[in-house]
């Protein structure tokens, strides 16, 4: 583990989106697309007044030409000739027909002329005006069941992850003078204390105050099995308190806490396209409207060169062939592949900054990991303390106390934890971090320099010992330019590491560690995990280095880190996976995807969820263009009617949506 203190700050930018709930709604812009939508419209409905209520206005459209087909073929009456029939099938049209219109309308409006409304409205206003009434309903019927199924799959989609990450109550209880108050979590204060009864959920971030408590986890980490926290430990919003009633002290604004960053950190995925959403986008802009060109043509054209010419006949296979030719399944079962594909990491504690990064990572060959946090459990403790003749022990640790105090670095809290109370008399001066070394500062007088052996070659400070002859990490200190000794410090390799390492063998990926610790720690751990490629001893700048030497081989690299250190190598990969853990916010800024409870198994389960999602997204483009393709000719061809041209629409919309939902189904 390299002891490197920073107080480097990195910091994405973010776009703030509000989910766009309504098909009249402007697309929202983003960064990443030029709308939200192709056409503007999200194929999202409201079902809240159920199903029934949803499918009722088809429902009359389906029994009233049910019973015009049956008085057309079966049970034919004088009376259901000329304007009565013409009169019925209208009747039978405008429940699932009105609507369409409206929004074609709407969309004409706001100069989207060529959406998939237009077509179908010329469709079927094409098919009444050539006297095919009953195909003229069907094709608007079949499409508003197909748009009613699509809208309920992409709310679904949509509400799982809502649903899942959420968690954050309205209201909490504040004490103040022994007397619970129920005031707006988002108008609490930072030191204000909150009452947690049993089985309520944490509304804010904060500092455990009560002896112990246990806590559900499972809305930030997707981990089932409950938590338990001593008292001073951080406790976070979403966290559901166990059987005791516990207090906390809030320490984070409701805005700034973990939850919230999650919270918007996931909405904004849904902004951040993949290549294949964007393409299809940009494909059905141009697509839609050389289409309705090749309709006229179709129906124009052969006037010029067919003996034969029946204007009906022509008109009929170029309104086929604008049925066929709506995007809607390519469009629609697209993002919502991407939205399952975000939804089912994020129920297994992965958290995707956009369904870009689900494609990329899918495509992943190396995995490039850094080893203290990531691997191994990041919970330092000293093992022992060598202090040369002529120090006094008590008082070297002492000021080695003083001076890591100035950081949060795991290799600070072991000496803290071993030593115990900071010594506030101490005075230091000139406080500074040289980058993958150490610390160094002036007390008494004196230079104290404590960090890796490195520190005290830069220092040009000899020693007597080997540092590659010690197995664990070792912690050197100078005091006064003279080497004073060192620590050894431990640290355990997370249970599931070994697991990680062979689930990525599996998938093919190469896996390669990279640390700051000395290369005889490092290469210790990599035997025990059967991981071939290992180096240690190494600056923030030759991990880039490494970085760009796989990256100069045109393969792709995931690089796995635990904080703001490896900011610079997560920027530089392919993919940055940061090991969040429950308090790390720097990491949920850098990384493209977030790992909540700190599982290097999580990382094969990533790549996996990622290739899935993109196995659909693609099963779903291929369905699409071959069967509609194959239409489209037979249509152009006069070989197809109005029954197969609503079938490679609404058919494969269909079919490609119960392919997309898959993914939420499917065990990792």
């Amino acid at each position: 583990m390299e002891h490197i203190h920073t107080e480097e700050k990195i910091t994405k930018k973010k776009t703030k989106q509000s989910a766009c709930c309504c098909s009249h709604e402007e697309p929202v812009h983003s960064d990443n697309d030029g709308h939200d939508h192709g056409d503007g419209h999200d194929h999202e409905h409201n079902a809240e007044g159920g199903l029934f209520k949803l499918f009722l206005p088809a429902i009359i459209s389906f029994v009233l030409l049910l019973i015009g087909i049956g008085l057309d073929n079966y049970f034919p009456q004088t009376w259901f000739t000329g304007y009565v029939r013409i009169a019925w099938y209208i009747v039978a049209y405008l429940p699932v027909g009105l609507p369409v219109l409206r929004e074609a309308y709407e969309s004409i409006i706001k100069g989207d002329v060529f959406s998939e409304f237009f077509l179908m409205c010329i469709a079927t206003i094409g098919a009444f005006a050539i006297g095919e009434y009953p195909e003229g309903v069907a094709v608007m019927l079949f499409y508003t069941i197909g748009e009613n199924f699509q809208g309920l799959a992409v709310s679904r989609a949509k509400s799982n992850i809502k649903s899942l990450l959420d968690q954050r109550p309205d209201e909490v209880s504040i004490v103040e003078n022994n007397i619970a108050t129920i005031i707006k979590a988002a108008d609490a204060k930072i030191g204000s204390i909150i009452q947690l009864k049993a089985g309520e959920k944490l509304g804010l971030d904060g500092e455990l105050l009560s002896d112990t408590a246990s806590f559900n986890t499972a809305a930030l980490t997707g981990e089932s099995k409950p938590d338990t926290k001593v008292k001073g430990e951080t406790v976070l919003a979403g966290m559901i308190n166990g059987n005791t009633v516990a207090l906390v002290k809030i320490t984070v604004a409701y805005s700034d806490s973990k939850l919230s960053k999650i919270l918007e950190m996931v909405q904004n995925a849904t902004t951040k396209k993949a290549p294949a959403e964007l393409f299809i986008r940009k494909f059905a802009k141009i697509y839609t409207p050389i289409v309705v060109y090749l309709a006229i043509a179709i129906c124009v054209l052969p006037w010029l060169f067919v003996d034969n010419y029946v204007f009906s006949d022509w008109l009929y296979r170029a309104l086929v062939f604008l049925v066929i030719s709506c995007p809607c399944a390519l469009v629609i079962s697209i993002p919502l592949g991407y939205f399952g594909g975000i939804g089912a990491a994020s129920k297994n504690g992965i958290l995707f900054k956009g369904s870009n990064f689900l494609d990329s990572i899918s495509t992943i060959q190396n995995v490039v990991m850094d080893k203290t946090g990531t691997m191994t459990e990041g919970v330092f403790k000293v093992q022992e303390v060598i202090i040369q003749e002529g120090f006094d022990k008590v008082e070297i640790l002492k000021l080695v106390n003083v001076l890591e105090s100035q950081s949060t670095h795991p290799v600070a809290t072991a000496i803290h934890n071993h030593v115990g109370k900071i010594d506030a008399s101490v005075e230091l001066k000139n406080v500074e971090e040289i980058s993958g070394h150490g610390l160094k500062a002036e007390i008494n007088g004196k230079e104290l320099h404590v960090g890796n052996f490195k520190l005290m070659d830069k220092f040009n400070i000899s020693y007597d010992i080997d540092p590659n002859s010690v197995v664990y990490t070792t912690i050197a200190i100078a005091y006064d330019n003279k080497f004073a000794g060192y620590l050894t410090i431990a640290d355990e390799i997370k249970e599931d590491a070994q697991e990680a390492v062979s689930k990525l063998k599996a998938l093919g990926v190469k896996v390669t560690m990279l640390s700051g610790d000395k290369t005889n720690v490092v290469q210790f751990v990599a035997d025990k995990l059967g991981i071939a490629n290992a180096f240690g001893d190494l600056l923030p700048e030759d991990k880039v280095n490494k970085i760009n030497e796989i990256k100069a081989k045109n393969e792709t690299v995931a690089f796995v880190g635990d904080g703001v250190n490896d900011a610079p190598v997560i920027a530089l990969s392919t993919v940055g996976i940061a090991m969040g853990g429950l308090g790390s916010d720097a990491t949920i800024e850098t990384a493209d995807v977030v790992i909540q409870d700190d599982k290097p198994s999580k990382i094969a389960m990533a790549i996996n969820i990622g290739k899935q999602t993109k196995k659909i997204v693609w099963q779903n483009i291929t369905l699409a263009f071959v069967v509609k393709a194959f239409v489209l000719i037979l249509g152009a061809g006069g070989l197809a009617t109005m029954w197969e041209a609503v079938f490679a629409d609404v058919g494969v919309a269909l079919l490609a949506i119960l392919n997309a939902v898959r993914i939420q189904k499917m065990k990792f």
